[in-house]
């Protein structure tokens, strides 16, 4: 018996961003801002959407959609027109914009610095605040003449959301509406065994990884789409287990795991990062705290002139802010959103996701997604309509 595997050129019927967006026939665009520090970052834009009432027009509102940890700007699209926010608010009559952060498929650039050289990734989700959405936005604005937009961000999307609103906090005036699924701030709660196993370790690994020169974190790569394809496509006997990888790091949701989806997702997902992203995070469930990222005593002295690295100033957040949640987020735990709204003041609200077994990959690939989640938020985005 012979069993032949799928070659290489196998996988090149996974479509990209922009085949994805075009073989349903909307419109897209693809576009690059340049951060003050000189990475090179592809956005993907839906100028206009396929309802009537919602073709190509002047002035359209703009709505800017960032992706979270090891992500990219296909979770917005990869489940398609009934379920995905990409297009479901280009039908709405949005212009929308999917950011890439540093490091990412999409965004492995920079105007001198090679993406093989480890001086490329010293950077974590602090340097995606004040570099990465700022020079986005301002982008945006530039090419569309509105200076103001609704913001939807997911997991490491609401992180950086929150640092570029306290630390440059004259970005508050840029923002109509600011939409936070599963937002990440306070992590002192989380379930995540993956986590919860790396944090007590996170000073040794950073000093490990440094010493072995693992600076990029699970890049997207042929053998990642192969493996994907091979464990997680519908007739594949390790389904169970591709989608038990992704529960244990975001808790459990056989109900609305989108299998059919699942090998397209994985062939995008993970997209790649840096290492101190994680190690970052590993940082905040230790600390308790939503702060800077933690060099040790000396490092801190050096960089910020104190043992501790500073926590972030949340009290500078003045847009309005509407926080999306779910019990069974084993990332973003309900108690620590309650702990992130405290601190906001200027909130749309806090909204339970009105499913128990909801989890925080659900929030973008959800079968019931829509139901559960986005027409509530899309309802928000109208109301914050000026």
């Amino acid at each position: 018996v012979t069993c032949a595997l799928p070659t290489k050129d196998a996988f090149n019927r996974f479509p990209s961003v922009t085949e994805m967006i075009e073989s349903y026939g909307y419109p897209v665009e693809s576009h690059v801002a340049q951060t003050a520090d000189g990475y090179l970052l592809t956005m993907h834009r839906i100028p206009y959407g396929l309802a009537h009432g919602a073709g190509p027009a002047p002035n359209k509102p703009v709505v800017f959609l960032q992706h979270g940890l090891l992500s990219s700007s296909a979770d917005w699209v990869v489940i398609g027109p009934e379920s995905a926010l990409a297009y479901m608010l280009a039908d709405r009559g949005y212009d929308v914009w999917m950011g890439n952060y540093r490091g990412n498929t999409w965004s492995r650039n920079h105007t001198h610095i090679n993406p093989d050289h480890r001086s490329f990734w010293t950077f974590t989700w602090h340097e995606m605040g004040i570099h990465d959405i700022p020079a986005m936005i301002d982008y945006v604005t530039r090419t569309t003449g509105q200076q103001r937009m609704h913001y939807v961000g997911h997991s490491q999307g609401t992180t950086s959301m929150f640092i570029m609103l306290s630390e440059r906090p004259e970005y508050n005036d840029r923002i109509k509406s600011a939409h936070a699924l599963a937002p990440v701030a306070f992590m002192n709660n989380l379930r995540s065994p993956f986590i919860r196993a790396l944090a007590p370790f996170v000073n040794s690994l950073e000093m490990i990884t440094s010493l072995i020169g693992m600076d990029e974190f699970m890049p997207s790569s042929t053998m990642m789409q192969m493996g994907g394809y091979l464990m997680c496509r519908d007739e594949a006997l390790m389904q169970n287990m591709c989608g038990n990888v992704l529960f244990l790091i975001a808790g459990f949701n056989s109900e609305d795991m989108n299998s059919t989806q699942l090998p397209v997702i994985m062939a995008n997902t993970p997209a790649g990062a840096s290492t101190r992203q994680l190690l970052h995070y590993a940082q905040l469930y230790n600390s308790g705290h939503f702060r800077q990222y933690d060099f040790g005593r000396l490092g801190n002295m050096a960089e910020y002139g104190s043992w501790s690295p500073p926590d972030y100033r949340l009290d500078r957040i003045t847009a309005p802010i509407a926080l999306h949640f779910s019990d069974n987020d084993w990332l973003a735990a309900v108690v620590d959103v309650q702990r992130l709204l405290g601190h906001l003041r200027n909130q749309i609200g806090a909204f339970r996701v009105p499913l128990p077994a909801f989890n925080h990959l659900d929030f973008q690939w959800a079968i019931r997604v829509r139901m559960l989640l986005y027409d509530r938020v899309m309802s928000l985005i109208d109301r914050w309509n000026d």
